[in-house]
């Protein structure tokens, strides 16, 4: 089983990423999963994304949580109990979650891909980036801006939430591996911290 990456963030919250390596029935032979989790792997017509769903459970499994423990709200917001904080992303053959035990957390894998390039103006001021000239750079910090947004959205949790309007990241140094960001919404401001690394093409960002 392929637990890639294993990061402590902090004595309360920890990262974990999957890379998925494994078949379907290898994925099903070592977990267990709840009714309801049953009929929504069932219901899910793509190979990918059924190995996301049950590679998470291998995340929470590394955590001593079993596929019980994690419920959704009506916004799709993953939840678990006792003061436990957790989020959850998949892209392609990677998974991730991120666990605390004292504060709310978001996380997000984004694959490197141009086709950022033409969405930028929807989720950011992309005359802050103008400066950019290298195209890979800017692939890679827009990606980076997008996931750190993603994951502050995920904190959030709710809907309404607009991502070039509501939702801000400090800008940053590649090598610097951190930021910090803020949701302002309905006159109230909330501010995280913000870390991202790469790996085979991929960007993952998380907050806290």
């Amino acid at each position: 089983m392929a637990l890639y990456i294993t990061l402590t963030v902090n004595p309360a919250t920890k990262v974990l990423i999957w890379k998925i390596e494994e078949t379907i029935d290898e994925l099903k032979s070592g977990i267990t999963l709840t009714t309801n989790s049953e009929s929504r792997l069932n219901s899910m017509k793509s190979e990918i994304h059924q190995k996301g769903f049950l590679s998470i459970r291998y995340l929470l499994k590394e955590i001593g949580l079993t596929d019980d423990d994690l419920q959704y709200d009506k916004f799709g917001k993953p939840h678990l109990n006792n003061g436990r904080f957790i989020s959850i992303t998949h892209s392609f053959n990677f998974t991730a979650i991120i666990f605390s035990y004292e504060t709310e957390v978001g996380i997000d894998i984004e694959k490197q891909r141009e086709k950022i390039l033409r969405i930028a103006h929807k989720f950011t001021p992309i005359e802050e980036y103008k400066t950019i000239a290298n195209v890979d750079a800017l692939i890679l910090k827009l990606t980076i801006v997008w996931g750190a947004k993603e994951s502050l959205y995920k904190i959030y949790g709710k809907k309404k939430l607009l991502f070039l309007h509501h939702i801000y990241v400090e800008d940053f140094k590649f090598a610097d591996e951190k930021t910090t960001g803020e949701i302002r919404f309905n006159g109230e401001e909330s501010s995280y911290n913000i870390k991202f690394l790469e790996f085979e093409g991929f960007t993952c960002v998380f907050a806290y």
